[in-house]
């Protein structure tokens, strides 16, 4: 009974935030400085008359950044997910760790040596990710170490990470158009063209980690466990961290820094489906899309006809959260590895 009640939940939550982000991603299409109507959107979609003014609006700026706060919502969700699920540490997540800054200095470092390859950067955040998210995997291996110390370290990761972007940018001002806002996370200004090599890694990466949900679930039973049903928990670990790494990085190549969507978006899923990552990596990816695309919406208006950055209104959301967990987590015995 307990299986199909959870079976019905996570079935209802699905339709609603489904719901939620159709909405959610129309309203983005229409709000902003310059606004367009229900009409012009609906007759630009069915390929009907449209004037040029909206059609360029909704071409030029709108698609572009509406894809790009799915694709990395989506991206940063689901790797949150992964990483809480790996470490099985419920503050982990791609800028807590620092996962997101090592691959914020790896784009820094590839756009300034190489500029112009519209292609190194996504494989460059990936291949800063990957190494940040290895010292991270191997300082949660030491002996005896807490949740608590693999936070502090990932802190002092993003710290020594956030210093070597800084120096890039003094060192080189013009190595990357726009820094500014990529240090806190903003969308303002991408381009299709930016989109398109980010879209190709965060796609594969989550089709391949909603396939792998079952194995979370068989990690969640204790390492001796899923040795005995045959699975080789490291190596699959491994796996899973450079997954996480691949969305990480390529949603930080079009998004820059966004800092809590991982972190916040995994805990509400599993408030209303549990722990079943079957149902929690599918819905943080869809519920993340939706959290990223409604910031991103309300960050262009609630400041007009000025514009803030999505990552700093998510900055203002995340960090009271991040602090409730360690309240929370410290009452349960966070310092304990179980």
């Amino acid at each position: 009974m307990k299986t199909v009640s959870c079976k019905h939940t996570g079935a209802f939550v699905s339709v609603a935030v489904a719901a939620a982000l159709a909405v959610v991603t129309v309203a983005a299409f229409l709000v902003g400085s310059s606004s367009v109507s229900l009409g012009d959107l609906v007759a630009w979609a069915s390929g009907g008359e449209v004037s040029d003014a909206a059609k360029s609006i909704l071409v030029n700026v709108r698609l572009p950044r509406v894809l790009a706060a799915l694709l990395s919502g989506a991206a940063l969700s689901a790797a949150g997910a992964i990483i809480q699920a790996v470490l099985d540490n419920p503050l982990a997540s791609p800028n807590i760790i620092g996962i997101n800054s090592g691959a914020g200095l790896f784009v820094l470092l590839a756009a300034s040596v190489f500029p112009g390859l519209v292609w190194l950067p996504p494989l460059a955040a990936f291949v800063g990710a990957l190494a940040t998210a290895l010292i991270v995997f191997g300082i949660s291996l030491g002996a005896n170490t807490s949740r608590l110390t693999v936070v502090l370290a990932g802190i002092a990761i993003t710290s020594v990470f956030g210093a070597g972007m800084n120096t890039i940018l003094i060192l080189n001002p013009d190595a990357y158009i726009g820094a500014s806002t990529f240090l806190v996370g903003g969308l303002a200004g991408v381009l299709m063209k930016d989109i398109l090599w980010p879209a190709a890694y965060i796609i594969a990466g989550l089709v391949f980690a909603f396939g792998a949900a079952g194995k979370l679930n068989i990690m969640a039973l204790g390492d001796q466990t899923a040795h005995s049903l045959g699975m080789h928990v490291g190596r699959t670990r491994l796996a899973m961290l450079g997954l996480a790494a691949v969305l990480s990085g390529a949603a930080v190549s079009i998004a820059g820094l966004l800092g809590f969507v991982g972190l916040i978006i995994p805990h509400l899923v599993r408030f209303f489906v549990g722990h079943d990552n079957r149902f929690v990596l599918p819905l943080s990816a869809t519920a993340g899309a939706t959290f990223v695309v409604f910031c991103d919406m309300c960050s262009r208006v609630i400041f007009a006809p000025y514009e803030v950055p999505v990552g700093i209104l998510m900055a203002f959301l995340g960090g009271p959260f991040f602090i409730y967990l360690i309240l929370k987590n410290r009452k349960g015995g966070f310092d304990d590895r179980g």
